[in-house]
């Protein structure tokens, strides 16, 4: 590999780079927002570009400042963070914009970042380079996999992610560091794809060694996936005056933070036989499954008949207004359900 790889990457970028709302085009003479970067990448993580454009959208326009979201209330942010997933990436976005409102701004290099509530090695590199123009390995997935095939890195992942790191280090180029960690980005996005790769349309096709040993496709090596356990349990319906009953599940557990509707606990049979919340007339409204990083859920969904009784603790919703409530998506599934019977 020479410098020549940097830049005809680069030169593919300035013809073909995606069109995204936190993106400053290639020779743009407007300079980055920390803020919308940083956004963007941890929005993006283990998340589709596609779920996350409305989403930023949203976010930008009810908090269009680092300051503004510190000023946020954590549940109203939890609430629009409903479906992206992994919520502690929400819960670590309120603890680091209010670290950043109080220190002033955003710090401008790797190491300042890292010291950030949530930042991994990863964002804080692509801010780094991306809002700051700081020469740094920025490694994704999409990366992780361009850079298996160029230098046909055939060491399984994740032992490989050494070696990949490495290689990637000797064709970052001093400069355009940030377009040129996001034209890697780009690149495995819509060329270097995990099937079916576009070799023929590749701008780095000549340096690729994955591609002249006859099986970049095959790259990167991955163990086989583990079976997810599937846990099983029962959601709770409740209405009273035209509204269900929801809580806020506690804060350090899975989904902590969020509003829902009561639970089991996820470990029991899901067949109904767990004692419900209150004592009444319950009905089976059917399963809804979802699935986590590490496992599955199967949660059965049970409706109380009539009028529900004020004791239980939590927060009565208004029905008609269930979207609004912000449920993680394995609730919002559930409530769906029970709507979808009537």
């Amino acid at each position: 590999m020479t410098s020549s790889t940097a830049t005809r990457l680069l030169d593919w970028y300035d013809r073909h780079a995606r069109d995204l709302p936190w993106r400053i085009p290639p020779g743009s003479d407007a300079a980055a927002d920390p803020y919308r970067v940083w956004l963007s990448e941890v929005m993006l993580q283990q998340t589709t570009v596609a779920a996350v454009k409305p989403y930023f959208e949203k976010f930008t326009a009810t908090w269009p400042t680092v300051e503004a979201l510190a000023a946020a209330p954590e549940e109203d942010v939890m609430a629009a963070w409903a479906g992206l997933g992994y919520y502690s990436r929400a819960r670590n976005l309120v603890k680091a914009a209010r670290a950043v409102a109080d220190r002033g701004g955003f710090p401008d290099t790797e190491a300042g970042l890292r010291e950030l509530p949530g930042l991994g090695a990863y964002t804080a590199a692509a801010v780094a380079a991306i809002a700051f123009g700081r020469r740094a390995v920025v490694v994704d997935a999409n990366v992780e996999r361009v850079i298996s095939r160029l230098f046909d890195i055939r060491e399984p992942l994740p032992a490989s992610r050494k070696a990949i790191r490495a290689a990637a280090d000797t064709i970052t180029p001093e400069t355009r560091a940030g377009d040129f960690a996001q034209a890697m980005m780009d690149l495995g996005s819509s060329i270097c794809t995990a099937r079916a790769p576009k070799c023929l349309l590749c701008p780095l096709r000549e340096d690729c060694a994955g591609y002249a040993a006859g099986e970049p496709e095959a790259l990167p090596f991955k163990p086989p996936k583990k079976a997810r356990p599937v846990r099983q349990g029962c959601a709770y319906w409740m209405e009273r005056d035209g509204k269900v009953l929801l809580v806020t599940r506690q804060g350090t557990g899975m989904l902590g933070g969020m509003r829902a509707l009561p639970d089991d606990g996820w470990s029991a049979k899901g067949d109904g036989s767990t004692e419900p919340p209150v004592a009444g007339e319950w009905h089976p409204r059917g399963t809804v499954t979802h699935g986590f990083t590490h496992f599955t859920v199967e949660l059965a969904v049970q409706e109380l008949s009539g009028k529900a009784p004020t004791t239980p603790k939590g927060e009565w919703w208004p029905v008609a207004e269930i979207e609004d409530a912000g449920l993680p998506t394995l609730f919002a599934k559930a409530a769906r359900l029970v709507l979808a019977s009537r």
